[in-house]
């Protein structure tokens, strides 16, 4: 068994399993699906998100494997992840506890604790009314620029979200709700499913920003927009990227179209200027 958490838990727990007590945290729950439930809670005055995963059961684990796939069976990755994105200086939540125990994958127990993120707004929410309302231009082009930096970077250390959507970026801003002066702040979250490579494969770089692609539709993103993305990710000059990558940005676009595709067809009622969830 694995078990990490502050010495203040410790002691609130002291005589009792502070493992158990953890995985019977209860709170607001955000999702629960596959043996995974995500809830904020309030400890001790302070507001935490917790991950809780408490197996997915031998029946979806065999319905995976029978797809030749793997299902997240814990916390561990999101762990490991966490980790990785504060070694290359990648905003994320701060980890407070981590632990997992069992070895049977369909059974296993595990959770993850974070400071919740207070004063944040998820990019998707922010950007939603830029059809109707276009935000000034350097703030538009100071996003664009802030998402494709993170792209690159974690790309760049062999790092693919999978779930790379604006839903999963937050923005920091004010108390009073308003942005702050100088570069925008963007956390990463939902790391769950994150993969680490020594050097990463060009069809997930490709899934990562068909993804922000495909979410940023209904914040009415201009062809300009996108080649502003296109400078930022590869850091050359738009004819130089459009030369040597142009193979690469048709493969993003397909993709796109794909997830399009997908999302209407699961989602008839929301595909046009839908939310977009994992």
């Amino acid at each position: 068994m694995i078990l990490e958490l502050p010495d203040r838990w410790r002691r609130l727990w002291e005589g009792r399993d502070p493992f158990a007590m953890v995985m019977a945290l209860e709170g607001e729950v955000y999702k629960s699906r596959q043996g995974r439930t995500t809830l904020r809670f309030v400890l001790e005055g302070r507001s935490y998100f917790a991950k809780l995963h408490r197996g997915v059961g031998w029946r979806l684990l065999l319905r995976y494997l029978l797809q030749l796939r793997w299902p997240v069976v814990s916390a561990r990755n999101e762990w490991r992840a966490l980790q990785g994105l504060v070694a290359i200086g990648v905003p994320s939540m701060s980890l407070v506890a981590f632990g997992a125990r069992g070895w049977n994958p369909a059974r296993r127990q595990s959770f993850i604790v974070t400071e919740e993120l207070t004063h944040t707004v998820s990019l998707e929410d922010y950007c939603r009314p830029w059809k109707q309302q276009p935000p000034p231009a350097e703030r538009k082009r100071a996003l664009v620029a802030a998402v494709a930096r993170i792209a690159r970077r974690i790309h760049a250390h062999g790092i693919n979200h999978r779930d790379f959507y604006l839903c999963h970026l937050l923005l920091q801003l004010t108390p009073e709700g308003k942005l702050p002066g100088g570069a925008p702040t963007l956390y990463l979250i939902d790391l769950h499913r994150v993969q680490r490579r020594r050097r990463l494969p060009r069809r997930w770089r490709v899934k990562d920003i068909a993804g922000i692609y495909f979410s940023s539709d209904a914040a009415g993103l201009t062809r300009t927009d996108r080649f502003r993305f296109m400078r930022a990710y590869t850091g050359r000059p738009l004819r130089e990227t459009l030369r040597r990558d142009g193979a690469f940005w048709r493969q993003v676009a397909r993709k796109a179209d794909a997830f399009r595709e997908e999302f209407a067809r699961k989602h008839p009622d929301l595909a046009s200027g839908g939310r977009i969830t994992d």
